[in-house]
């Protein structure tokens, strides 16, 4: 059995906060907003508050935010 089966291994709803989530839902895990990659909670670090989206790491955040915001990548290069 993997970490996500059993009878706590079900979706959570989450709502984002700045610095902070709130469960709305309990669950063990919420899903990569880009990769569907299954996020354990206690393992969530990055997430946008805007669009209520979580993600598995800093480089997919990144990535998310220059596509979702193209003029951010113009004003980092500036």
């Amino acid at each position: 059995m993997n970490r996500f089966e059993g009878p706590g291994g079900k979706e959570a709803r989450i709502r984002y906060l700045d610095g902070d989530f709130q469960v709305m839902t309990p669950g063990s895990f919420v899903r990569c907003a880009v990769t569907a990659e299954a996020i354990p909670l206690d393992e969530l670090k990055y997430w946008s508050v805007a669009r209520q989206e979580p993600y598995a790491n800093a480089e997919i955040s990144l990535n998310r935010e220059l596509q979702e915001n193209p003029d951010l990548r113009a004003r980092a290069k500036g």
